[in-house]
């Protein structure tokens, strides 16, 4: 599984209902694309002990005190693996490990479906 935190993959099926179904980043060349970065972030992850998913939360988090991760979870174990995050303190070097892994901007695809981007004012 490489890196991955196990809670993704590139044949996942998705009921219409989910948002993901329809979002670029979620299809075909995107996800491809961005599953690359999750497995790039899950070798530094790898690394600190912890799982993808709690770097993740954790690097939100180091990104200031006005910052605040907000996580959702449907099972009990994913909030018990979340909340974990709380523990993981970033040092300097992880930060900028998690950068080069993961570099600002690099997610591919749109964030929204076309017409839900035109509805958007924190995106313009």
């Amino acid at each position: 599984m490489s890196g991955r935190s196990g809670h993704w993959s590139a044949d996942r099926e998705l009921p219409g209902t989910d948002f993901r179904a329809n979002s670029p980043r979620f299809q075909g060349e995107h996800l491809t694309a961005n599953l690359r970065l999750v497995d790039a972030l899950g070798r530094v992850a790898q690394r600190l002990g912890a799982t993808t998913s709690q770097v993740a939360i954790a690097w939100v988090a180091a990104q200031g005190e006005q910052i605040v991760p907000l996580v959702g979870a449907r099972r009990r174990d994913r909030l018990t693996e979340w909340l974990a995050a709380a523990d993981l303190l970033l040092d300097q070097d992880a930060l900028d490990e998690i950068e080069r892994a993961v570099p600002a901007g690099a997610a591919s695809g749109q964030r929204y479906a076309t017409a839900m981007m035109a509805a958007l004012d924190s995106e313009k």
